[in-house]
């Protein structure tokens, strides 16, 4: 009996002694719950601003915002095919940039054809170094260049190890991937400087903050056009110059049919109506709600 209120008492008096320690606990836990509230409710303000609200209350329109003709580099893929559309949907002439016109043709004749936009394609040889610049800039004379789009490769997403690509191949992919960008970039960002205004879009992949192995160049190339795009935003902003970072993550192969992975894995049309509704908000973004809901989990 005496050793069962020797218990009692003891515990009684590290209750007492104690009980201003688990008070501290229990104010931190709170005021940690309190901080992991605030920040899920920002996040939720800023997905409802980035992506719902301009596509509610929309500004004014791209061409008088921006320019009234788009250069557009690597619109042979998907998503840049796509992106293309929803400008010249949206009223603004499109100059497409590319190393075979066949690819393309029937496509600027499409453009021109159901959204009453002028379409031009530019046969541009990069691998003759500065002689690709002159078809360009002949292009461009004359014209309200507002937007740039360049695209990185997708051949560059193929699953394949460093040392199981040919060099040429990894010549090749740098070329397109870096190099057409930054010069394409070169050739157009002066024009939008002098009018001040204009937009710069690149469009890489969600490699560049969440890399995976047998993809190094698909990384390496999406983590270049990420960091090129955030310093062009920091040289340029205040000169009227928007330049903007779309990092997507899986989207469907086909423009058309949806695919099984549901609203993770949009069709390019769809993708590009939810990026191209982020022009002027967001310098950095995945362009799509739920690819931002993927980076906030990763």
């Amino acid at each position: 009996m005496a050793a069962v209120d020797s218990f009692q008492l003891l515990y009684a008096e590290m209750c007492r002694s104690c009980g201003s320690f688990w008070d501290t606990l229990a104010a931190l836990g709170a005021l940690y719950a309190a901080s992991r509230v605030v920040i899920l409710l920002t996040d939720c303000c800023s997905v409802l601003r980035l992506h719902f609200l301009p596509r509610i209350m929309p500004g004014p329109r791209l061409s008088r915002r921006y320019g009234g003709w788009a250069v557009v580099c690597g619109a042979s893929e998907p998503v840049a095919k796509a992106y293309t559309e929803e400008l010249a949907r949206q009223g603004v002439s499109i100059i497409l940039i590319t190393q075979d016109h066949t690819t393309l043709r029937d496509f600027a004749a499409s453009l021109s054809q159901s959204y009453g936009v002028q379409a031009v394609v530019v046969l541009a040889d990069f691998s003759l170094d500065q002689a690709a610049s002159k078809p360009i800039k002949e292009a461009l004379s004359g014209k309200d260049i507002g937007f740039l789009v360049n695209c990185v490769d997708e051949s560059s997403a193929s699953s394949q190890n460093l040392l199981e690509m040919p060099e040429q191949s990894l010549l090749d992919l740098v070329n397109k991937n870096v190099a057409v960008a930054t010069l394409m970039t070169r050739l157009v960002l002066p024009g939008m400087v002098e009018r001040s205004r204009g937009a710069v879009v690149n469009i890489s992949a969600g490699a560049c903050c969440r890399p995976v192995p047998g993809r190094a160049m698909l990384t390496a190339s999406s983590g270049y056009l990420d960091h090129f795009s955030r310093a062009l935003h920091l040289e340029y902003s205040g000169r009227g110059i928007f330049v903007q970072s779309l990092f997507p993550f899986q989207i469907a192969s086909s423009r058309r049919q949806p695919s099984s992975g549901g609203w993770f894995v949009p069709t390019p049309d769809v993708y590009a109506r939810h990026a191209v509704s982020t022009l002027g908000v967001s310098n950095r973004t995945t362009g799509y709600w739920p690819h931002t809901l993927q980076v906030g989990t990763s």
